[in-house]
């Protein structure tokens, strides 16, 4: 059964029989926690994005899409052919060109901040970048038609997530919330088997999952 943001509510409040009105302000919270523990604890496909862009002459920065999580790729045009760079801590990258002045084809990245990468050398003229990054989605509790991808295809996860939260919050039994802990780490378990065994295998090679991903 898929869930829209109402009928999660919903069901949340069903599950805890509580509809308590400082407890029903906070179910967006509880279920935003949960949404941020699924991103964080599984690498799914869906959640990958692919944007262009590009870097100043002389300017070692690139901003990052904002809704950026963390780097797959990321690439400059150079000759129309892809040169990737290579994610390397910031340290590295300022140490191979100490003076920003030196100039080039970029051959290194790394994270400056939360908003923005760094590059070395410093681009000596104006280039085309792609990236390729893991990204936040827009949360179900955000959407305009009150649905997103976790909870069409990741309902039990969110809503044993969402529970535990709420659990926490109204300070219930151990045991209950214990109970829809094990559960939750057992959908996460099947989300992980999607998103880092059976989307990441050949088929011609290996025709079913050797093993739970951890």
């Amino acid at each position: 059964m898929a869930f829209t943001f109402t009928t999660l509510k919903t069901a949340i409040q069903d599950y805890t029989d509580n509809s308590e009105t400082t407890f029903v302000s906070q179910l967006s919270r509880f279920i935003i926690n949960t949404e941020e523990r699924i991103l964080k604890e599984c690498q799914l496909d869906v959640f990958r994005k692919n944007v262009t862009g590009s870097l100043t002459a002389s300017t070692k920065f690139l901003s990052k899409p904002a809704d950026f999580l963390a780097p797959f790729s990321l690439s400059v045009v150079n000759s129309s052919i892809n040169e990737f760079l290579l994610y390397k801590h910031v340290t590295f990258v300022q140490d191979y060109t100490p003076n920003p002045a030196t100039e080039g084809v970029p051959l290194y990245y790394g994270d400056w901040n939360d908003e923005s990468f760094i590059v070395s050398p410093t681009p000596s003229s104006s280039l085309s970048v792609e990236l390729h990054y893991f990204y936040r989605p827009t949360s179900i509790t955000a959407t305009s038609d009150g649905t997103s991808w976790l909870g069409t295809n990741a309902e039990l996860a969110m809503l044993y997530g969402a529970l535990v939260e709420a659990y926490i919050f109204m300070k219930g039994e151990q045991d209950i919330m214990s109970a829809y802990e094990a559960r939750f780490q057992e959908s996460l378990r099947w989300l992980k088997n999607l998103g880092e065994a059976k989307q990441t295998r050949d088929e011609y090679r290996y025709d079913r999952i050797r093993r739970d991903v951890a």
